[in-house]
């Protein structure tokens, strides 16, 4: 990806899963990294989605506490 901060349907496409899934697993909190609000969009940063998949994908609360490290 070129874009430092991706939509979600980009994001789900990044990881290799459908957007629902994608929502389904950010409500819930199995998808680590937060959103950016720019406006009315809602945005994840591409490099720390990338992280968060080398870390083996932790739940957002671990996620959380390793980006504080």
């Amino acid at each position: 990806m070129d874009s430092l901060l991706i939509s979600a349907e980009n994001s789900a496409q990044l990881l290799g899963i459908g957007r629902t899934l994608f929502y389904s697993m950010h409500s819930s909190g199995r998808l680590g990294p937060l959103p950016v609000k720019l406006g009315r969009r809602t945005l994840w940063n591409c490099k720390e989605l990338e992280a968060w998949v080398e870390e083996d994908c932790p739940p957002r609360c671990q996620w959380q506490e390793m980006k504080e490290r």
